[in-house]
């Protein structure tokens, strides 16, 4: 199975680099994983709500270009459909049955664009709470090995 995580902005910290690394590492017996991250658009703090859709559209069609035309993409977003591990499980072993990449999409400080939510196939949520995309990114890794590990029936989740 193809797996594709396209995500708004770099890792600046090296310790979530180092932690991303050593899951993109353990994944790589599982799945073929590409990661992708694309600019992030430069904004104060405070921004009038039409400068927000801006930056949100600019991000968007980048993100956008990233996607491929057969992706079945999942957007994470707190209106996303919560699951647990071994739910997340299922759908990995259903989504690889499929031939087609499975793509996440972790947006940027202000979210992402009404026309990626309108790309999306499914929303993903880790929780009603919002967390950086840097942690979003080590949480999505984590939940991929793990999610992995159990279609394995393999010892770590626990």
């Amino acid at each position: 199975m193809t797996v594709r995580i396209v995500s708004v902005g770099k890792l600046k910290e090296r310790y979530f680099e180092d932690a991303c690394a050593e899951f993109r590492k353990r994944l790589s017996r599982f799945v073929t994983l590409e990661c992708v991250e694309v600019a992030d658009e430069k904004a104060p703090d405070s921004l009038h709500p039409a400068d927000e859709d801006l930056v949100r559209e600019k991000e968007g069609r980048r993100i956008l270009k990233a996607i491929g035309p057969k992706d079945f993409v999942v957007a994470l977003a707190i209106d996303g459909r919560q699951m647990t591990s071994e739910a997340f499980a299922a759908f990995l072993e259903e989504k690889g049955t499929e031939a087609r990449p499975l793509t996440f999409v972790i947006g940027g400080s202000l979210g992402l664009s009404p026309e990626v939510y309108a790309r999306a196939d499914a929303r993903l949520s880790f929780s009603k709470m919002t967390f950086p995309h840097r942690i979003a990114r080590l949480l999505l890794l984590e939940q991929l090995y793990r999610g992995c590990k159990i279609l394995a029936h393999e010892t770590y989740h626990k």
